[in-house]
Order: C-alpha cells, then sequence, then structure tokens
C-alpha cells in the first residue's frame, strides 16, 4: 500500500510539472519555473528549521559522539550500496561493501566505529537511480522533490526502491521514526559548511545546486565519483623538501640542469687560477697588469693577497725588484743591496744589462 501510494505521488508530481514548463525553459530543466518554487520552499524550510536544528545539534554533542552516529548510518547504507552493486554486476564491489558491513558491524560495535576503511575497504555510494542508468535508463528532466530536494524522473523513481533497501524501513515504527530524524539530523549537520559555502559562492544558488547536482551524477554514473585518482602534483619545485643536487660545475644557487651562466669574475679566486696573474684580479680573467705600474722598490710579496706580481722578464734571470743595480755597476760585480739609486719607474735593468750593451 504504501509503495502504491509513493508511485501514485511521483506520477501525480511528473503530471503536475507537465504544466509548469515556461517559455523560458531551457534543455535539461524544462519544469524550471516549478522546480524554482519548490527549491524557494526547501530553502526556506531549510533556512529556518533544519540548520537551526543542526547547529543545536552540534553544540550539545561531543564530535566523537557525532562521528559514531555518522558511522552508524553509513554502515547501514552498505547494504543498499551492495545489493545495487550487484544489479550492476559490480561483483567486486558487492563484495567489499558486504565485508565493509561484516567487519563494522562485528569489530565497530554495531557500525559506530569505522575499521573497514583503514583496512582497506573503499566506501562505495550507489542507488537505484544509478542502478537504473548503468543498464541504459535516461535521466529525464531535472527535478526538484520537496523535502528531498535535487532529483531527476529517473532518480525520483529510484528513491521508491531505495526506501525498501534501507534496513530501517524494517524496524518498529516506534524505533523506525526517531531514527529517521536522527539520521537526517545527522547529514544536515555534516552540510552546514557546503551550505556557508554556497552562500557566498553562488550568485544564483538554484543553478549552482542544479548543475552541480547533474555533473556528480554523471560522474559516479561513469565510476569516476568513487575512487577518483589522485590529482597531479602542482607545488613548485622549491615547496617539497627534496633539493635535488646541482649539475656539476654550476654556479652556487643556480637551479639544477640550467646551463653555468656565472661571470667568472665573481667567482673567488682559487688555488688552482693560472700563475702570474695580477694580484686582486679575478680567476679565469687574463693577467692586463701594465709592467710600468710595478714599482721598482719593494720587497718581494708586497702585492697584496701574498702574491708575487712581477712583470714579465727577457730570456735570460731577472734579478728581484730589491736588488736592482745602477746603470754604472760592472758585469762582473755583485748586484748593490744597500741604498741603491732608484730608477725611473718602467727603466729598471736586470744584472746582465751592461753586458748586453
Amino acid at each position: 500500500m504504501k509503495l502504491r501510494t509513493t508511485v501514485l505521488a511521483v506520477a501525480a508530481a511528473g503530471l503536475i510539472t507537465g504544466c509548469a514548463t515556461g517559455p523560458d525553459r531551457k534543455p535539461g530543466d524544462p519544469f524550471e519555473p516549478m522546480n524554482r518554487a519548490v527549491f524557494t520552499f526547501n530553502d526556506g524550510l531549510d533556512r529556518y528549521v533544519a540548520v537551526p536544528v543542526a547547529k543545536g545539534y552540534q553544540k550539545v554533542t561531543p564530535q566523537p559522539l557525532r562521528t559514531a552516529v555518522s558511522n552508524f548510518f553509513s554502515n547501514l547504507g552498505d547494504l543498499s550500496n551492495a545489493a545495487n552493486a550487484l544489479l550492476q554486476l559490480k561483483i567486486t564491489d558487492a563484495t567489499e561493501d558486504i565485508v565493509r558491513f561484516a567487519l563494522n558491524s562485528t569489530f565497530g560495535l554495531g557500525g559506530l566505529l569505522d575499521w573497514a576503511t583503514p583496512a582497506g575497504l573503499p566506501k562505495h555510494h550507489q542507488d537505484f537511480g544509478l542502478t537504473l542508468g548503468h543498464w541504459g535508463i535516461p535521466s529525464g528532466p531535472y527535478l526538484v522533490l520537496p523535502l528531498f530536494g535535487p532529483s531527476t524522473v529517473r532518480d525520483s523513481m529510484g528513491l521508491v526502491v531505495d526506501v525498501k533497501f534501507n534496513p530501517l524501513n524494517y524496524v518498529e515504527p516506534a524505533v523506525r521514526n526517531p531514527l529517521y530524524v536522527l539520521q537526517f539530523v545527522s547529514v544536515r549537520s555534516d552540510l552546514l559548511g557546503a551550505t556557508d559555502l554556497l552562500q557566498q559562492a553562488a550568485l544564483d544558488k538554484y543553478s549552482f545546486v542544479r548543475d552541480a547536482y547533474t555533473q556528480q551524477r554523471r560522474a559516479r554514473l561513469r565510476g569516476t565519483g568513487d575512487n577518483a585518482a589522485p590529482l597531479p602534483e602542482y607545488d613548485d619545485q622549491g615547496d617539497s623538501g627534496a633539493v635535488p643536487s646541482p649539475a656539476k660545475g654550476s654556479a652556487a644557487g643556480a637551479p639544477a640542469a640550467l646551463p653555468n651562466y656565472a661571470d667568472p669574475g665573481d667567482t673567488a679566486e682559487t688555488p688552482e687560477t693560472a700563475s702570474g696573474a695580477a694580484a686582486g684580479a679575478p680567476a679565469g680573467v687574463p693577467n692586463y697588469t701594465d709592467p710600468g705600474d710595478v714599482p721598482a722598490s719593494g720587497a718581494a710579496g708586497s702585492a697584496p693577497g701574498g702574491s708575487t706580481a712581477a712583470p714579465a722578464a727577457p730570456a735570460s734571470s731577472a734579478a728581484p725588484a730589491s736588488s736592482v743595480a745602477p746603470a754604472d755597476a760592472p758585469a762582473s760585480g755583485p748586484a748593490t743591496t744597500s741604498a741603491p739609486r732608484p730608477a725611473p719607474a718602467g727603466t729598471a735593468q736586470t744584472a746582465s744589462a751592461p753586458a748586453a750593451q
């Protein structure tokens, strides 16, 4: 009798929607004028009744207890998921749903604790509307049901069968009705965050809910709504703790696998620097020091940095700068080291200069 009444109610709703089509109807939603009216009614009922009750439930109920209540009703839903998976010939999903129900019911205190998910058994979401769609039944126009919210003609018919799959339907009314109310409050409490997001993001809540519902049902019908593959990692390389080792010879701080564009003048002087480079000259740069700029007097090692900077000498061995001989000194005499007469800059003579003359 109850099933017949429900079918007649849905059929009456379908007849009513036939008179609700307007001239501005859209593809997929030809009943938009009537749907908007029902949506406004549901939205007002939700705003002034359901939301305050859900917020009060959150305020007086601790989080662990709310989680236990959600797990209990989710565990009962696994039976409906298993039945629809069998009707769709998804044997693996049906087996996982049955094992989930058995595991949580046995070791989870009747489903209050969820041990199946940490054990690697995924949660599936199936209903008879998806079963009809799996076998090629079209969804039909978008339809908003009083109290139940967004749906389609096909999903509305599937809702009648889903009620029969619910184990609570076979419990005594004295226990069943309070459990139905508790389930509604628990589900509405879990969706409070989504409601706040909808209020802030949607300019037209009706269109937003319609498009979201339609896309979700299509995704679940294709099998991509459950156990979807994770999205690729778009984080920057610097945000992940692993820093690849730079290529050999690359400049300090340069990203890996990039050519070395460092200026040789910016690198510090190393012991491998070519001998004979001017003091203080950058590594890798030729010696462009003018010999005439080097002072004739001064002990060896006076160049900064501890490196001896001497001008290029002729083939014959050159005397140190501190032992420069006077121009009239004999060729065979030793170089005078006590108070020599300084020679003009750039005219320093070697010990073999007189012989050369």
